[in-house]
């Protein structure tokens, strides 16, 4: 028996047919899919916008409701008013208007008007009224003619309507005058003015009264709604496309479908109209179906693009190959020249930094000889001043004694430039056991003139026994300076400065100062190089970056805080020295 392969043409003809069934299917499953959830869809979210604006149309109707009821007994109230009633007995209204002005805020009513009995406004809350006739106005009309308060709706000539209580005044059987309190309604037609839906609210005779649209007023709903006939054949097959809503549109405004929801006032008979847009249903429904859609496009597209597979033949994908080869050797060209070019410019940025350090390091230097010159400097002015004054006093002893210690500041300045000149090569061999009492008494003797001149109190606490570290004890006591410049300027503006220096034992040796100044505000640029809270010209910003440097040398710590309450704490900690010990690098 002879078996006769199948020919791979009819078996690739055979698998593309059945991709493309798939695929017609799968097409086929998404309209149904969509069209039935755009009528489910459709009618849940109506549902939804038609009860929240049955709900906004209740709240509508109870405001109508009681802002007319709020006003309803005010003519009565004001019919019994004592004043009033006395004021149209005299004909004397000098200060019935004013008196109707206050209680008009009270109220909370349009206005408040007072007629006499021949129609005549005698007092009103809009003085401009004062004058007018209104003998033949419905208000004063129909509140001669009852015994009770009527209440009345009167067109104005710009279109609006007037709402009015009215009530007529008696005394001793003999008509004065007439009440007549204007209920305001416009403010909730304004209020209404910025929502998305409209509004309308008519009389019992059909007549709009209320509305937001101001053409509406007076008109019927439907001469306001200027009804027409629904879109033509082609008008409703494209809205139908657009729409798919499945359902006709109960009303139509300004030739778009809108949702007309209708509601009873409980009051003379009124009626409450809304119209609201099918737009955000169709785009809450559209959002899924837009999603729904782009779902089984990508399945589509997914079936295609295996069916396009199965239908490429070895010799395009040998093709295809060669020429991603070439591609790829063309990136690889690319790559190669772009790094050669890189390394160049890497080559130039490097010379470039180098060249910036050089000349960074140089301003260091020459700043940091200016800042730790600037101490020495400023106690030798204070101490030659000192020394003049005890010359012209002839007291030679005491200004022997202060040139002494300007002599011993000069030779604190040479050993400052000589370690300044060796920076470079700074290393153990000037190290040796320091007390730290001693270099603080000494940094203390430097800022003592500067101190006082402050009116600075320093508290001072200091254990008995020696504290012995291994380092250089002129760059200790530059520190110590620094620190106490840096506390002293920061309690510059408190009336009382206080500065305390704690020095103490344990682990490592350890100096706290801490000031009452205003604190710190930016510990990230502490201690870097030229940053400065001072004033121009107060300073350079090099002293806490030198300290810094100086303690690292000596194996140490310093740091920073802000203390509970007010002020900043500086500690310097360094490795204890016993004999035999070596400073840490």
């Amino acid at each position: 028996m002879t078996v006769t392969p199948d020919d791979p043409s009819s078996s690739l003809s055979r698998a593309s047919s059945a991709a493309r069934v798939v695929a017609l299917l799968l097409a086929a499953v998404a309209v149904a899919v969509v069209w039935i959830t755009n009528i489910w869809l459709t009618d849940r979210f109506t549902e939804t916008t038609r009860d929240r604006a049955e709900l906004r149309l209740s709240l509508y109707s109870n405001a109508i409701v009681s802002e007319v009821q709020r006003n309803s007994v005010v003519p009565l109230l004001l019919s019994r008013d004592p004043v009033i009633i006395s004021a149209l007995a005299r004909d004397d209204h000098l200060a019935t208007s004013q008196r109707l002005i206050s209680l008009r805020e009270e109220i909370g009513a349009a206005s408040l008007e007072l007629l006499n009995e021949s129609g005549r406004t005698v007092a009103a809350t809009d003085r401009t009224q004062l004058g007018t006739q209104h003998r033949n106005a419905p208000y004063f009309v129909e509140a001669l003619r009852s015994s009770g308060t009527v209440f009345t709706i009167t067109p104005t000539e710009s279109g609006r309507f007037d709402f009015a209580y009215s009530r007529l005044i008696e005394f001793d059987q003999r008509v004065l005058g007439v009440m007549v309190v204007e209920v305001d309604l416009r403010k909730l037609e304004e209020r209404w003015s910025g929502g998305s839906d409209a509004i309308l609210v008519t009389d019992s005779q059909g007549r709009v009264i209320v509305a937001t649209e101001p053409r509406w007023r007076g008109l019927s709903v439907d001469d306001a709604l200027g009804v027409q006939s629904a879109p033509s054949a082609i008008a409703r097959a494209i809205q139908k496309t657009g729409e798919w809503t499945g359902r006709f549109p109960e009303t139509y405004l300004s030739g778009e479908a809108v949702l007309r929801l209708d509601m009873l006032v409980p009051f003379r008979g009124w009626r409450l109209t809304s119209f609201v847009t099918y737009s955000s249903v169709r785009e809450r429904v559209n959002s899924v179906l837009a999603l729904e859609i782009m779902t089984f496009s990508i399945l589509i597209a997914v079936v295609f693009y295996l069916l396009s597979r199965r239908a490429v033949s070895t010799s395009v994908f040998f093709q295809r190959e060669s020429a991603e080869l070439r591609q790829l050797n063309d990136r690889l060209q690319q790559e190669i020249a772009e790094r050669e070019r890189v390394e160049k410019t890497l080559e130039q940025a490097e010379q470039t930094l180098a060249q910036s350090q050089k000349l960074a390091a140089l301003g260091e230097m020459s700043a940091a000889v200016s800042h730790e010159l600037n101490q020495p400097l400023a106690a030798m002015k204070t101490y030659l001043a000192g020394a003049r004054l005890l010359l012209q006093r002839k007291r030679m002893d005491e200004s022997l004694s202060s040139f002494a210690r300007i002599d011993d500041l000069i030779d604190r300045m040479g050993k400052i430039t000589r370690q300044l000149k060796s920076f470079a090569r700074k290393g153990e061999d000037a190290f040796q056991p320091v007390d730290l009492r001693e270099a603080l008494s000494s940094a203390l003797a430097i800022m003592e003139p500067q101190l006082k001149q402050g009116l600075v109190k320093i508290e001072r606490t200091m254990p008995k026994q020696p504290i012995l570290v291994m380092g250089d004890r002129i760059r200790l006591e530059q520190v110590i300076v620094n620190l106490l410049r840096n506390a002293m300027d920061a309690t510059s503006g408190e009336r009382a400065p206080v500065i305390e220096l704690d020095l103490s034992t344990g682990e490592t040796a350890r100096l706290s100062v801490r000031d009452n100044g205003p604190g710190i505000t930016d510990f990230d640029q502490l201690f870097e190089p030229f940053y400065t809270t001072k004033q121009p010209g107060d300073g350079v910003g090099l002293g806490l970056a030198i300290s810094s440097g100086i303690v690292s040398d000596h194996g140490g710590r310093l740091m920073a805080r802000n203390r509970t309450g007010n002020g900043a704490v500086f500690e310097m900690r360094l490795p204890l020295w016993t004999a035999g010990s070596q400073a840490a690098e």
